[in-house]
């Protein structure tokens, strides 16, 4: 979707051109998940409330970025009747409030199904739309808490930490929400008929996490942090600090790749045998004073481009520079915001960036309803039921 003046629809270059969706607008996972729609070639309409969300909105805000922003008072009769009018017109509607708060606005499943009998409604929340916790407030880290996720997380052996919102919001979340959203876009094209896609943090997260469920089931599995194969149990799978006070990744897992490690490194005459577990320690030592002795630059330029699968950690601003990220292209200058590409890539119908993100809530009401087919905008914007930023 692109604007010169107007909102076009079908503007989109990605492999989801034509696919209209209607987004409710919430926080974190939900609007994550329709930028990636958007990215993908989709037209996306985004409803929100007069001013914006908490949390969210701006110019910067890229989770919102590709798609028009609409404010609506969906306390009005007359925007909820536009918005159903929208989803009569649409392939998917979003929403990622709590259970049962959509239809007590007047556009839950039943109102949209039944104007729209092919739509997928796709629902993301925290714990589910059942459930004991279904109307309990949460976030991220509360999510991932009581999956057995969080608990693992981290080489502190006294807590756990947390990896911002990553696993749960958008690993967990949005991810899920948008292959739950494809699976039932595909299957209603054989059907002809669309169905709710019930999105959880709770069960996507426990989902990522299969490898340990089945670690756990395997037996020999140990439920302490720092005490795995790639949770910083053994010295080959770590983060090391270089001599300036910055870090190396090393996962030299595979025979191969720790030889070549331990042969840049320059410790093959002193590492004792890594599967002897009484000498962990010992080369967990002589791998730390090792790093310690060199800048991240100079390993770096030691590391770089072999397969002894080390790298440097790098924070964001430096990463917009890398010299891999830099050649793939997978951050981009787009309106003159510095940003992800969309992913993934396409050999013939290859994702593009359409709108930046709206500078304020409502700033293409007009253009976007008229663009999807709404007939009385004037009277929506005099009445109140819609505002123009």
């Amino acid at each position: 979707m692109t604007i010169d003046g107007t909102i076009q629809l079908g503007q989109g270059t990605g492999p989801l051109r034509g696919i209209k969706v209607v987004e409710i607008a919430g926080i974190g996972p939900s609007p994550h998940a329709c930028m990636i729609l958007a990215d993908l070639g989709a037209d996306v309409i985004r409803i929100e409330r007069p001013g914006g969300q908490m949390l969210t909105g701006g110019g910067t805000d890229l989770l919102n970025r590709g798609r028009p922003s609409v404010a609506m008072n969906l306390k009005d009769p007359a925007a909820v009747a536009t918005v159903l009018d929208l989803v009569e017109g649409a392939d998917v509607l979003v929403e990622g409030m709590r259970p049962g708060v959509t239809e007590r606005m007047g556009i839950g499943p039943e109102e949209c199904l039944a104007r729209n009998p092919k739509l997928v409604y796709a629902r993301m929340t925290g714990w589910g739309q059942s459930g004991p916790f279904a109307q309990v407030a949460g976030h991220d880290m509360n999510y991932i808490a009581i999956t057995g996720t969080l608990h693992g997380l981290g080489q502190d052996k006294a807590r756990p930490h947390f990896p911002a919102n990553l696993v749960g919001d958008f690993g967990g979340g949005s991810t899920y929400l948008v292959m739950g959203i494809l699976a039932a876009l595909l299957e209603s094209r054989t059907s002809g008929q669309g169905q709710v896609v019930d999105a959880a943090i709770v069960d996507g997260t426990a989902h990522l996490n299969a490898m340990t469920a089945a670690f756990v089931a395997g037996g020999g599995f140990h439920e302490t942090r720092a005490s795995n194969l790639l949770d910083g149990g053994v010295p080959y799978y770590d983060i090391y600090e270089t001599s300036d006070g910055k870090h190396m990744s090393v996962g030299s897992l595979e025979p191969q790749f720790y030889e070549e490690f331990v042969d840049l490194l320059g410790i093959r005459e002193s590492a004792p045998d890594r599967f002897d577990p009484a000498k962990a320690d010992e080369l967990r030592q002589i791998i730390t004073e090792k790093f310690a002795s060199r800048t991240q630059a100079e390993w770096v330029e030691v590391f770089e481009g072999t397969d002894a699968c080390v790298a440097g950690i790098i924070p964001m601003s430096e990463a917009f520079e890398h010299p891999h990220m830099k050649a793939r292209e997978v951050f981009v200058e787009h309106e003159g915001i510095t940003q992800p590409a969309p992913a993934p890539r396409f050999s013939r119908t290859e994702a593009t960036l359409g709108l930046p993100p709206a500078p304020k809530a409502g700033a293409h009401t007009r253009e976007a309803l008229a663009a999807w087919g709404v007939g009385n905008v004037d009277e929506l914007l005099e009445s109140g039921a819609a505002v123009q930023a």
